[in-house]
């Protein structure tokens, strides 16, 4: 069976921009490794082997890329029955703090940027919850408990 790879419209956006930014740099690369090449012996040839490895680099991720659009199952919008469900667009608030969270599948996370994993310990978590309902978030440095004060 298949791996399907669970993406919002913007995380598919995103991959094959990607993708395309990829396939137009291979004429890029192979140009280079053209020219390396003709600097002559290429067991010692930095330029040969640093153009080639990121070759190698760049098709390996298309390959990765065209994998995942090719097995992309599209996030929809969460009904609003206010419950947290992938795609939903969170809001917590405690006392100190006010989090803002997207749950996304796991290709798409972006901690840094508000995308968190459904199978992270935090968007585990919430998933299934509701409005008003308390959670606790648990990260290397403390456990925290937050009130979901909005659901989108």
């Amino acid at each position: 069976m298949k791996k399907m790879f669970r993406l919002t419209k913007d995380g598919i956006s995103e991959l094959e921009k990607e993708l395309n930014d990829l396939k137009n740099r291979r004429p890029l690369i192979a140009e280079a490794i053209k020219n390396a090449r003709e600097l002559g012996d290429l067991s010692e040839n930095a330029e040969y082997q640093s153009a080639r490895s990121e070759q190698e680099k760049d098709e390996a991720r298309i390959s990765e890329i065209e994998n995942i659009l090719i097995n992309v199952e599209v996030i929809q919008k969460p009904k609003s029955d206010n419950k947290v469900r992938l795609g939903s667009i969170v809001k917590l608030k405690n006392d100190s703090d006010v989090k803002k969270f997207q749950i996304v599948g796991t290709v798409e996370a972006d901690p840094l940027n508000g995308k968190i994993s459904d199978e992270s310990p935090i968007g585990a978590a919430l998933l299934d919850k509701k409005l008003g309902d308390m959670v606790e978030i648990k990260t290397p440095q403390e456990t925290s408990s937050f009130k979901i004060v909005e659901i989108s």
